[in-house]
């Protein structure tokens, strides 16, 4: 082997190292600032964050949601802690799974200790659910939650029950009936799953149960933004006084990018007299 096919090996192989290196210091960093995060807060610090990820070789954007596996490690934290200890759990999701989702809120609702969900940037379906059984719900300003009203597959439940009303059940097919049916009960389930989540954040149980209403029947699109003001409007217990370090934990979690992206600009904070 000659000096140049050396070269070349090495090239290349600091070439391949390289992603693994920068995850391994990537993860060193959120190690590191989440001890410094406990140490301040006194607590525990989960997180719960879902990127944008893509498929190395053909390149296909694949979305991640809240799933068993999420549930399962999240309860297994939860489980760790001492019941003295409060819980600070990190939201970034579109959402996911029902059952992943609810199974998690009872976990934390569960929790003896103060527990506070904090929403960067957005917690939307499950992640709204994730985010009711929180003592307090902390966002940043322009941070959003979003409706809990259950989709069937492509389809929200809601629009299948007003659809099969508006036409008529003699008007439809055995399967659109069946479809009709599971709608039903699932927006049933969801309401009931949210109230038990957020009674005993009310002063009555009517209160309560119009807003699990609100939020599980169809009152808006499922992608409509709850933002901190509208947030504090429902009722929530939600405060928008987010500390910096939890933002600062976000920037460890750099959406995987495979071109160039679409938003450039230079870091660090910018102030008046243009000095950083």
């Amino acid at each position: 082997m000659s000096p140049m096919d050396i070269i070349w090996f090495f090239f290349i192989f600091s070439v391949m190292l390289q992603p693994v290196i920068k995850r391994r210091l990537l993860e060193d960093a959120r190690v590191r600032m989440i001890r410094v995060v406990e140490k301040e807060r006194k607590s525990r610090v989960i997180l719960l964050v879902h990127r944008q990820e893509t498929m190395s070789f053909l390149g296909f954007p694949l979305m991640r949601f809240i799933n068993i596996e999420d549930s399962e490690e999240v309860i297994r934290a939860i489980n760790l802690t001492d019941d003295n200890v409060p819980i600070d759990l990190v939201i970034h999701t579109p959402g996911g799974l029902v059952l992943a989702a609810y199974q998690i809120a009872k976990a934390l609702k569960k929790h003896p200790a103060k527990v506070t969900v904090f929403v960067p940037h957005y917690a939307m379906s499950g992640g709204t659910l994730i985010a009711l059984a929180a003592d307090e719900i902390v966002m940043s300003n322009d941070a959003v939650l979003g409706p809990v009203d259950p989709q069937l597959g492509q389809l929200p439940a809601a629009s299948i029950v007003e659809a099969v009303n508006l036409k008529g059940f003699d008007k439809v097919d055995d399967q659109t009936l069946i479809l009709y049916d599971q709608a039903r009960k699932s927006l049933k389930q969801m309401e009931e799953m949210v109230l038990e989540l957020i009674e005993d954040k009310f002063t009555s149980k009517k209160q309560a149960r119009e807003l699990a209403h609100l939020l599980t029947q169809g009152t808006w699109t499922h992608d409509f933004p709850i933002t901190y003001e509208s947030a504090k409007t429902l009722g929530l217990n939600v405060s928008d006084n987010i500390p910096e370090k939890i933002l600062q934990l976000m920037t460890l979690f750099p959406q995987p990018i495979q071109k160039q992206g679409g938003v450039e600009f230079l870091p660090g904070k910018k102030q008046l007299n243009g000095n950083r």
